[in-house]
């Protein structure tokens, strides 16, 4: 069956999410969740723990990828909540890496709200620390956040954060009492109206004091500003891609980027996925299509079940797109926040291209596996369960570990925080553009622990540490596919 193009797999192909989330809508438009809709019942008991633990019993009986990593003994009266319970079902798949948190319950209003409009409530802001100096930088800024207008984009170091003036505390003594879930903790709930003063260092260094209020703004998957535009490399035009996530809207997004690809004679891609954290399948199958002119008709992936859900296996092919280019190189971003969708995306791609594309960046997170939503709709509760693993035309699909043993070549680069995304001059940007030019003579190659390089600010040469993007405990529908999202 042609996934991603029927009424069923509208349902059912749940995304490959980020770092454990993601998904696609479930209860949407396709029709209802796999096993039907559920009579909403509103009564205590059918939202009780106990008949929620039941519920997500039964389904993971019957629908988990690796059934013979199901903890059967696990004991529902012994968890208070039913993450935890969740938690205990699936140990022993977490402890093979096969599931990292992959498997969640979620809000079905929150999941849908975010993956139909990419609509969420925060400053409109992405942010990662680095774990040598414990210091908090913006990495992102969002077009309709309200962070954005009051200076807080790339490069941009948080300071200090308070509920007011006379409340702020630095961000030094935050890491120092809690680590970084003490700087969330400081940042407040995803709630519309919530104020935060900050204090923060500018990358001119200057030092400055704002109040900003969390309001919910529709997050824009391809940036206005850089998400998609044609840079000129020595008389050369390279078209320059960055998907921050696969949700609906992204689909006009990424046809007029590539219509205008087209039409400008691009014939080598550099598709940024550096903080993509996944999203819908159909989204990463419209990408697959559109940078697949030479290869119509062609295996995109295989999605396959357990043995006891094979009749639901899939093939999906590449399709036909009016906006279609047909690339002869393409260079993918990625770091350690890159996962799910947009690793399929760049998996798919192997059997096509082989030394002609490169994994340029850093080792991206390794998750090969996608998920299903079940409803119980009465309680709004959404559970996400890994259910299906994906492969690419030569069936390569074990990339628990990440991409920088599947693809190639590899190009190790750091990632400029002091320097737009998509500008040529930024450190991975750069090494993209080398590798078009050069091929991999120009790459010094990914290592699986290889850390990000991160420049601690603009005059100093780059160090090596580890730049983790700021990951709540229990991230929302938005932050599992946009990581680092406040």
């Amino acid at each position: 069956m042609d996934r991603g193009r029927t009424a069923l797999s509208i349902v059912l192909a749940a995304s490959l999410a980020a770092c454990g989330g993601g998904g696609s809508n479930s209860g949407g438009s396709g029709g209802g969740p796999i096993g039907g809709t559920p009579t909403p019942t509103p009564t205590s008991s059918a939202c009780s723990l106990s008949a929620r633990q039941d519920f997500v019993r039964a389904v993971l009986n019957e629908w988990y990828l690796f059934p013979e990593l199901l903890n059967t003994s696990a004991n529902k009266s012994s968890y208070t909540d039913l993450q935890s319970y969740i938690d205990a079902l699936v140990a022993p798949a977490r402890a093979q890496a096969k599931d990292r948190y992959f498997t969640y319950i979620t809000s079905i209003a929150e999941e849908e709200a975010f993956y139909e409009s990419g609509s969420s409530a925060g400053f409109g802001i992405r942010l990662g620390y680095d774990t040598s100096s414990n210091r908090v930088f913006v990495i992102e800024g969002f077009e309709g956040g309200p962070g954005l207008p009051q200076g807080l984009d790339r490069g941009v170091e948080l300071l200090a954060v308070g509920t007011s003036a006379s409340t702020l505390q630095s961000v030094s003594t935050l890491m120092a009492s809690g680590g970084p879930q003490a700087v969330i903790n400081a940042l407040g709930p995803a709630s519309p109206g919530l104020q935060r003063v900050f204090r923060i260092r500018e990358t001119t260094g200057t030092e400055r004091q704002i109040t900003v209020t969390k309001a919910e703004f529709p997050l824009d998957p391809v940036s206005n500003r850089y998400g998609a535009k044609i840079i000129d490399d020595g008389g050369k035009k390279v078209g320059y891609l960055n998907l921050r996530t696969f949700i609906d809207p992204a689909d006009p997004d990424l046809r007029a980027a590539f219509e205008d690809f087209g039409a400008q004679g691009v014939t080598e891609v550099i598709v940024d996925f550096r903080y993509n954290g996944g999203g819908l399948v159909a989204i990463a199958e419209l990408m697959g299509d559109l940078m697949g002119r030479a290869h119509v008709g062609e295996v995109f992936s295989h999605t396959t079940l357990r043995p006891s859900k094979s009749d639901r296996n899939e093939t999906d092919l590449f399709g036909s797109q009016a906006q279609a280019i047909a690339p002869t190189k393409i260079a993918f971003i990625g770091t350690g926040g890159t996962a799910s969708a947009s690793e399929l995306v760049t998996n798919a791609f192997v059997p096509y291209l082989g030394t002609n594309m490169a994994l340029v960046g850093t080792n991206t997170y390794g998750k090969p596996v996608g998920q299903y939503g079940f409803d119980k709709e009465e309680c709004d509760d959404r559970l996400r369960v890994v259910t299906f693993k994906t492969e690419n035309a030569d069936h390569q699909g074990e990339y628990f570990t990440g991409l920088a043993d599947v693809v190639p070549v590899t190009c190790r680069a750091s990632d400029d925080i002091f320097t737009q995304l998509g500008d040529p001059n930024e450190a991975s940007v750069a090494q993209a553009l080398a590798f078009l030019r050069g091929g991999a003579p120009v790459c010094s190659p990914i290592s699986g622990t290889d850390a990000t390089a991160m420049r601690q600010d603009p005059t100093a040469r780059p160090i090596t540490s580890r730049r983790e993007v700021l990951q709540p405990q229990a991230p929302t529908p938005a932050q599992r596919e946009v990581p680092g999202l406040f």
